[in-house]
């Protein structure tokens, strides 16, 4: 792995008169990794990778993809990285096989390179049976994963994703999740914007948590949750007559139990898997019937309204990103 960071924030700040949509972000992001933006509309992401990849101009400070200064050589980032945005950028009158030969002549690559990588492309993203379609005729997963081959035709070394799976169903979402994947193995660097906590968790080394232009939090999926709160052992009975029984026994092995009379749960806090195997075992003996037992870590949701009182998807809406891709 190369010493130079694949791409890196500077104390970015960009300002819409007087609204300041990104506020003195600065980040690092190594060779090979995937770093997940995560916050609600309006916090600053789309702003933040507009200016990485040169489509907006930053008030202050600086950036640079791939050892390339993001203001004093556009170009060369331009030829870094490639980007995919909020929605598929292809065009819907083109056949799949089209679109890549348009994209990669705009970058001079050689005929024989665009012909073999565009097959290629095609296969990776499961498109060649609808290569000769135009891509009006392709469903919403089908266009996002055209408009992601089309980013690679030129094999960027640094890929940006702006809310890559927004719009697309479970399934779609996660087959993009294993071609992501793929990528990453193979030795490119994501940096990905996302409102999906499971999306964060699912991809990302690292997450920087953005709310309101500034980084609130940064860390390992692992590492934020930590911040949310302990682990805790989740039991539910067979029957309510057992609750009692139940607490008591719970109450043994952890200084806080809540119970849940309804559900017939019982909730405790603990350190790990060591606490939820002792309180299986006492309940193995004791002759109570338990329906459900498991560890409960904190989520990304959890972090979330720790950090900022609201969950991701529910912060407050602003204009400035579509500020910035009007201005820009």
């Amino acid at each position: 792995m190369s010493a130079t960071p694949a791409v890196e924030a500077i104390d970015l700040v960009k300002k819409f008169g007087d609204t300041t949509a990104v506020d003195g972000v600065s980040f690092v992001v190594p060779e090979g990794s995937v770093l997940g933006l995560l916050g609600p509309n309006g916090a600053g992401k789309t702003t933040l990778v507009r200016m990485l990849t040169t489509l907006s101009v930053p008030t202050s400070g600086t950036g640079r993809v791939a050892g390339h200064d993001i203001i004093k050589e556009p170009d060369a980032v331009r030829r870094s990285m490639g980007l995919t945005g909020q929605a598929a950028t292809v065009d819907e009158h083109l056949t799949g096989r089209e679109n890549l030969k348009l994209i990669g002549r705009l970058y001079g690559l050689p005929k024989k390179y665009i012909k073999e990588t565009s097959e290629g492309l095609l296969e990776r993203f499961s498109l060649t049976d609808a290569g000769d379609r135009t891509a009006k005729t392709y469903s919403g997963g089908m266009r996002r994963r055209l408009d992601l081959a089309v980013s690679l035709i030129a094999a960027p070394p640094v890929l940006f994703l702006d809310e890559p799976t927004t719009g697309l169903d479970p399934r779609s979402r996660t087959e993009l999740w294993e071609v992501l994947r793929g990528l990453v193995r193979e030795g490119t660097t994501l940096l990905l914007t996302t409102q999906y906590l499971e999306e964060a968790d699912q991809l990302a080394n690292e997450i920087i948590v953005i709310d309101k232009g500034k980084i609130i939090a940064s860390g390992t999926p692992n590492q934020l949750k930590d911040q949310a709160g302990e682990a805790a052992v989740v039991l539910t009975l067979t029957h309510a007559s057992d609750l009692e029984s139940a607490e008591a026994l719970m109450r043994a092995h952890s200084a806080e139990v809540y119970v849940d009379r309804a559900a017939r749960r019982l909730t405790a806090k603990a350190s790990g898997l060591g606490d939820m195997s002792r309180i299986g075992n006492a309940f193995d003996t004791s002759g109570i019937a338990v329906d459900d037992l498991g560890l409960k870590r904190p989520s990304l949701d959890d972090v979330f309204l720790h950090l900022t009182g609201h969950r991701a998807e529910t912060g407050d809406e602003t204009s400035t990103e579509k500020m910035d891709g009007a201005l820009s």
